[in-house]
């Protein structure tokens, strides 16, 4: 496996991927109002012109993506295709994000499918789940000392 940057010519691969995923393992939790928010941010370019996206390959098989923002301090989407689930694909995502970025905390916006994933990576709830415009998630935030420990596990 390898993880690259992806410029903008290829973000349509990496938004199908996440498209795709989300609509199987997450909009099953959702309400339509939800559903309806995640796929409008998913075209909306002021949005996504806010990230960077970086895709995990398998050979040349496109297996999961993250993207992140404010200088990679924030996960906005991390999503890895179901035959490719349960091989560490996620950990290695976050892991290269990991140094790329300073010692400031990394923040995410967990979705209940993704929320005990995060967990294990060493995240911690900043607050209750919260339902902002049908969208569910749970706040979480890694700190310095938790993301140095897990950069330092797989180095």
């Amino acid at each position: 496996m390898h993880i690259v940057s992806l410029p903008r010519t290829q973000q349509d691969e990496a938004l199908k991927l996440v498209r795709d995923v989300f609509m199987e393992f997450e909009a099953p939790d959702y309400s339509e109002e939800g559903t309806i928010e995640v796929m409008r941010s998913l075209n909306d370019e002021s949005y996504l012109s806010q990230h960077q996206f970086f895709g995990a390959y398998v050979g040349d098989t496109l297996a999961g993506v993250i993207a992140t923002r404010n200088e990679h301090h924030h996960i906005g989407l991390l999503f890895v295709k179901r035959q490719f689930q349960r091989q560490n694909i996620g950990r290695q995502l976050i892991q290269h994000i990991l140094t790329l970025k300073d010692d400031a905390p990394i923040t995410v916006n967990a979705s209940p499918y993704g929320h005990e994933f995060y967990r294990k990576m060493g995240f911690r709830d900043t607050d209750t789940e919260q339902i902002y415009k049908g969208v569910r998630f749970f706040p979480m935030v890694m700190d310095e000392r938790a993301s140095r420990l897990k950069l330092r596990q797989v180095l």
